[in-house]
């Protein structure tokens, strides 16, 4: 269900979002990152993802986010934890902050990098750890999922 601009500003004013984010990898390891385009966090490198919609289950949101952010038909991941995600901002110009209880993933993603859309990333790279850790252009949510003490501290952490 597509809400009103200002129903969905009511919703982040109020109430945490669900989301799902792909910790995506390739065969040596790296890291896929895109560059966002919307905000919050527009302009810094980010791993793909995004909300989980009304009436709609964790398996068909992945699934759905997989087909819309990778353009695959892909059906298995492995969990890696519930992470909170704080912002300043939101994606309009009012003022207020945005919230989400974020459920990490992480799968491997050997397709064609200009081939994936470009709605929410303008831009993408395949980052290895050391590097996206060390970039001030990589978004601190994103580094989280490879900082040990972050992800110590994920609040559902999968065992």
């Amino acid at each position: 269900m597509k809400l009103s601009i200002t129903d969905f500003k009511t919703i982040i004013k109020s109430t945490p979002l669900v989301s799902i984010d792909l910790v995506i990898r390739d065969k040596q390891g790296n890291v896929l990152l895109g560059q966002r385009t919307n905000r919050p966090a527009q302009g810094f490198w980010f791993v793909p993802g995004g909300r989980v919609l009304k009436n709609e289950t964790i398996e068909n949101a992945f699934k759905r986010l997989v087909k819309e952010e990778l353009e695959l038909n892909l059906a298995s991941a492995e969990f890696r934890g519930v992470y909170q995600h704080f912002y300043e901002d939101n994606f309009s110009d009012d003022d207020f902050t945005t919230h989400y209880i974020v459920l990490a993933y992480g799968i491997k993603f050997t397709g064609d990098l200009a081939k994936l859309p470009l709605e929410q990333h303008s831009n993408y790279r395949w980052f290895s750890e050391k590097e996206l850790l060390e970039c001030e252009h990589v978004h601190k949510h994103s580094k989280w999922y490879f900082q040990e003490d972050k992800q110590a501290d994920a609040c559902l952490k999968n065992k």
